[in-house]
């Protein structure tokens, strides 16, 4: 699975509207509005690379209103969260 954080500025009176479009895109699992300089932070989940292309430049940024993105492609995941599942081994305590 590979993992995409999309930093996206939108046109400021659009950011509700564009957060809903973008969550609707099969693959998008998390849009979150933010504060700094983004307005929004968008967490992307695919299996394929050209999948990242048919979402990102092909959907999202040409949703009205987005202005810029820029992605960054996570190599691993570091979470206390999922060390916790993945050592769990659903035995009662």
């Amino acid at each position: 699975m590979l993992t995409a954080i999309v930093h996206i500025d939108t046109d400021a009176d659009r950011i509700p509207e564009v957060a809903a479009a973008i969550a609707e895109i099969h693959g998008v699992s998390e849009v979150y509005s933010v504060t700094g300089e983004v307005d929004l932070i968008a967490m992307v989940r695919v299996r394929e690379h050209e999948e990242l292309a048919d979402i990102i430049a092909d959907r999202v940024s040409k949703i009205e209103g987005v202005v810029r993105t820029q992605t960054y492609i996570a190599f691993r995941a570091y979470s206390q969260h999922d060390l916790a599942q993945a050592f769990a081994l659903g035995l009662d305590d």
